[in-house]
């Protein structure tokens, strides 16, 4: 088995500004936007509350996720987070 990969949503507030990434370490690519350590949209537009995340086996596959949830209309992605986190809750905090 290789590493984990992990496709991700984050936002600025409740219905605010949304991300989509992907990244094979989650704990640490959420302290990066945290930390504000790249100078691009996420840091922009205040983007740092994880507010859904999927796990899988495969980088591709968390790719291909990505690229179908980011073609998805807003309300589409609102309502994928909300079934999952009705409250858009910070869900980095549990790690």
């Amino acid at each position: 088995m290789g590493k984990m990969a992990f496709t991700y949503i984050m936002a600025n507030k409740r219905n605010g500004t949304l991300y989509v990434g992907v990244t094979s370490d989650l704990v640490s690519r959420i302290a990066q936007h945290k930390n504000k350590e790249y100078r691009g949209f996420t840091h922009r537009y205040d983007v740092d509350r994880l507010v859904w995340f999927v796990a899988g086996e495969s980088m591709e596959g968390a790719i291909i996720l990505e690229k179908k949830i980011k073609n998805r209309r807003r309300q589409a992605k609102i309502a994928l987070i909300e079934r999952l986190n009705p409250e858009w809750r910070d869900l980095s905090e549990d790690f």
